[in-house]
């Protein structure tokens, strides 16, 4: 295995936040996978597209700095009266793609703080991802359909991978796991919003029984800039389809708001969180005032090509630039 130090840079670390999260309350962020290194090109994905695609487990960074990283911001955290519910592994990546992510679970285990995973279940089909995966206390599994033609239409997956072989896995891994378990399906209009494809994911979703069957729509810029969130009907349409088969259906359709915290560094902290977490504008304008920091930082990071601003729905965010990474 080859360990690749791309993103040693001390103004970005390996960790960001904590962040509000519509899921977990205040999640402190881990990014333990180069920008866009991924097994999909979602349409939808709020990063951009995929600059390295495929499907082979690499060891990216140390473990043990992750840890090391995590530690030291999560004290500071604490420190600033932060609360912090979650220590999740949400990179700009697939996390399952970094051969190391069981043993970085492990060492963050100490903190005491619970540990989560938000995948895109492409690699849940092998078992040693299945192994690493259970040994968070909370996991994600993407389950944006369950037709083959929709699961190629909005996730773009490898040629390699397979649907059947993802569901079976995401069946093996619901059977053992002895956390939490939830899904999320992102609906795009035109498609995965048919009545017909809606109702064979949540048929599939009923079978591994998740404690909650998350909904969403695209709230920040998408990839592909033709892509449309559904409309009122569809969205209706969608939740109810999912409650005839589900217990515990909810949307994720709301701004999760501006409360990022801040460690005392503007310029770290915008490109840490807008790594992997697009901020609104008023986002952005919370954290450097609470920094006492003028808007000149977020001018002088788009001068430097290290921030791009975007319009998505009414509304203006930031993004960090990711830098390519070019697969060993």
């Amino acid at each position: 295995m080859i360990v690749v130090m791309g993103m040693n840079s001390p103004s970005i670390g390996y960790s960001f936040g904590p962040v509000p999260s519509r899921r977990l309350g205040r999640s402190l962020g881990i990014n333990n996978i180069p920008a866009k290194v991924c097994t999909y090109a979602c349409r939808y994905c709020q990063l951009g597209p995929t600059s390295s695609m495929h499907a082979e487990r690499v060891c990216f960074y140390h473990p043990e700095r992750i840890a090391d990283d995590v530690g030291r911001r999560l004290d500071k955290a604490r420190q600033a009266g932060e609360a912090v519910d979650y220590l999740t592994f949400v990179p700009d990546g697939e996390p399952t793609l970094d051969a190391n992510l069981g043993r970085a679970i492990e060492l963050l285990k100490p903190l005491g703080v619970l540990v989560g995973v938000i995948t895109n279940s492409s690699l849940i089909w092998r078992a040693d991802v299945r192994a690493e995966l259970g040994l968070a206390d909370w996991v994600s599994v993407k389950i944006d359909a369950a037709e083959e033609a929709a699961w190629h239409a909005i996730n773009r997956p490898l040629r390699s991978l397979s649907l059947t072989e993802i569901l079976d896995g995401i069946r093996e891994f619901a059977s053992v796991f002895n956390g939490e378990l939830v899904t999320e399906t992102m609906l795009v209009s035109g498609l995965n919003c048919d009545a017909e494809i809606l109702a064979q994911t949540a048929s599939f979703i009923s079978e591994i029984k998740p404690s909650r069957a998350y909904l969403s729509i695209p709230t920040r810029p998408p990839a592909d800039p033709r892509v449309l969130p559904p409309d009122t009907e569809e969205l209706n349409r969608a939740y109810q389809g999912f409650s005839e088969h589900l217990p515990r259906v909810e949307y994720l359709i709301g701004y999760e708001g501006d409360a990022f915290a801040t460690t005392g560094d503007a310029v770290r902290d915008l490109l840490s969180i807008t790594a992997v977490h697009p901020m609104r504008r008023e986002a952005v304008a919370r954290l450097l005032k609470r920094e006492a920091a003028s808007w000149d930082v977020v001018t002088e990071l788009i001068a430097q090509g290290d921030l791009a601003e975007l319009e998505f729905d009414g509304n203006v965010f930031y993004l960090r630039k990711p830098k390519h990474y070019v697969r060993p």
